[in-house]
């Protein structure tokens, strides 16, 4: 009888588990005891075990023929991400994105593939293509660009993502070593290319030792927490500075004093009431990315320093646009040399992607001991960092600087073109030319009318990137949008602006 018994709990356990009805007799008596050990873990036999049924020792006498096909496994058996989630938290987060769209601040990512021979427009999917191809020709668009999206908001500034020296160094790396890194920068993820990266933006800022990082967001975050930390510092912050450093400001849980926008004054005011005999660290932009002003560099600089305070600035938006090598707004400004600590990206003029800090050799050091965004993630592929070079080498010789000249006629003309037109462009000396639209959901609107009747692409930018009330049209005139591309874009404005009531005075 107990045999029977156990015979017929192995046949009802074979029965439900699909795995070990499709193995063979021999198979499951040689297995039966690993079988045993892992049976728990298992949906279909832990609940069999549980309720005393199942037991993976195989019958002596037991078959081939014995061996039962599977029976269908019950719906509820099969489970998905969304079922792990209980009710209680799906809740909270769908209300957490009704809030998002019921005030016009939930973001789409807008699909596009630009077309790198083709510059500024997009290699568009064919459905938007035909649809497109069924309108009329507009002037500065050829028959040929009919079906693209012309993008005015591109990051890659000088187009540099798709430059030859570029892209033929990137796939010349990949074909000798792959596409990835391999590791952290400590566990077998340095290469010669970083370090001859490192090097070269050394040399580019004049400063002792460069560290890169997967981005200028990690730079800044990784920078500014391990840095407070280690000196036990105060931070003084732009209130206009960027995420990234507000995140690493945070991060560090020192004290922290926030002056007010560009404000040389309030800085000192503020460095006047702090302790002198405390570390300090004030940390700015050089050119800020939304609205484009630009940052009184030499005189934050020389306030921070007459305070003892180290100097951090962000030139992000700079570099490769300014300067005569294209290392950034303080080079430009010949005051690189006032800056203790200067980042950049190689997301944006230089077209590739990753971040860096330069400064001295010990700082450096102590960043790349301490700094866990840079000792606990894969570094950069060795095909990006030689690139990157390539892209640096460029923009610093007489084709960067013929590049950077063609770039602010390009960007001049638009903002004399917008300010003609009437519309409320936010004036700054900046490559930046912002249109205040003021409100979430006719931003939204003005950027979906651009692209769904005149193919033109826009991102609207509304908070948390910049203040409520504030919201905007960010325009980034590349060298390779023509001035009758810039005439097109103003009629399409004139038609978006005139259907939405916006009102047309300049800021």
């Amino acid at each position: 009888m107990a045999s029977l018994a156990k015979a017929a709990a192995f046949s009802s356990a074979l029965k439900q588990c699909p795995f070990l009805s499709s193995g063979t007799l021999s198979f499951l008596k040689q297995s039966s005891s690993l079988f045993s050990n892992v049976a728990k873990r298992c949906p279909v036999m832990g609940q069999l075990s549980e309720k005393g049924v199942a037991t993976l020792a195989v019958p002596a006498n037991t078959s081939e023929d014995e061996i039962p096909a599977a029976d269908p496994l019950p719906p509820t058996t099969t489970t998905s991400a969304l079922d792990t989630i209980p009710e209680s938290y799906e809740k909270i987060m769908r209300e957490k994105i009704a809030v998002k769209k019921g005030d016009s601040t939930y973001r789409t990512f807008r699909v596009l593939s630009r077309d790198a021979g083709n510059k500024p427009f997009t290699a568009t999917p064919s459905t938007i293509i035909n649809r497109f191809n069924k309108r009329e020709n507009v002037a500065g668009v050829t028959e040929e660009d009919q079906g693209a999206i012309s993008v005015w908001c591109s990051n890659d500034y000088l187009g540099m993502s798709s430059h030859p020296d570029v892209t033929r160094t990137v796939v010349e790396t990949i074909n000798k070593h792959g596409v990835g890194a391999g590791g952290t920068r400590s566990i077998s993820g340095t290469s010669h290319y970083h370090v001859e990266l490192e090097n070269r933006l050394a040399d580019l800022h004049n400063k002792e030792r460069s560290l890169v990082f997967t981005s200028c967001y990690v730079a800044n975050d990784t920078t500014l927490q391990t840095l407070a930390r280690q000196l036990d510092a105060e931070i003084f912050s732009d209130s206009g500075n960027h995420a990234s450093m507000i995140a690493g400001i945070t991060n560090s849980r020192m004290p922290k004093h926030i002056f007010r926008h560009n404000d040389a004054e309030h800085l000192e005011e503020l460095l006047a009431k702090s302790d002198p005999g405390r570390a300090k660290i004030v940390a700015f932009e050089s050119v800020y990315s939304m609205t484009g002003t630009m940052s009184p560099i030499e005189d934050m600089c020389d306030i921070a320093h007459s305070y003892n305070a180290l100097t951090f600035v962000d030139e992000v938006h700079a570099v490769g646009l300014y300067g005569h090598t294209g290392a950034g707004l303080a080079e430009e400004r010949g005051c690189g040399s006032k800056i203790d600590i200067v980042t950049g990206t190689l997301g944006k003029a230089y077209g590739l992607i990753g971040g860096y800090i330069a400064s001295s050799d010990s700082l450096v050091d102590v960043v790349r001991s301490y700094g866990s965004g840079l000792i606990f993630t894969t570094s950069i592929p060795p095909s990006t960092a030689a690139g990157a070079v390539a892209s640096i080498d460029v923009l610093a010789s007489s084709e960067g600087r013929a590049l950077r000249q063609k770039h602010r006629e390009s960007y001049s003309m638009l903002r004399d073109k917008l300010v003609s037109g009437g519309f409320p462009v936010m004036r700054c000396p900046s490559h930046i030319v912002p249109v205040l639209v003021g409100d979430p959901l006719k931003a939204r609107l003005a950027m979906e009318h651009l692209f769904d009747r005149h193919r033109i692409y826009v991102q609207a930018i509304n908070y948390p990137t910049v203040p409520r009330g504030s919201e905007l049209l960010r325009f980034v005139a590349t060298p390779y949008h023509t001035p009758d591309m810039m005439d097109y874009l103003v009629e399409a404005l004139d038609d978006v602006w005139t259907g939405l009531d916006l009102p047309r005075n300049t800021v």
